[in-house]
């Protein structure tokens, strides 16, 4: 099910949507859509990511590469 959501926006940024939608010949709702998509998947990436920060930091995982090297 789909719904609508009214939101207002400043006059330039409507501009900049306007043009952006031009150039990627996407209407302005896939855009607006994918950004607050990307935005919620963000949020909840932290936010997990703080919950199992704890853990990881005291099983001695603290940088990028102590990930890499355990999956790997």
């Amino acid at each position: 099910m789909k719904d609508t959501l009214t939101i207002r926006i400043p006059e330039e940024m409507k501009k900049q949507l306007q043009e952006l939608s031009q150039n990627e010949n996407k209407p302005i709702s896939d855009l607006v859509r994918d950004s607050i998509e990307k935005y919620i998947l963000i949020k909840r990436f932290r936010k997990l990511r703080n919950q199992i920060l704890p853990f990881a930091e005291a099983a001695g995982i603290l940088t990028d590469e102590d990930v890499f090297q355990i999956v790997s």
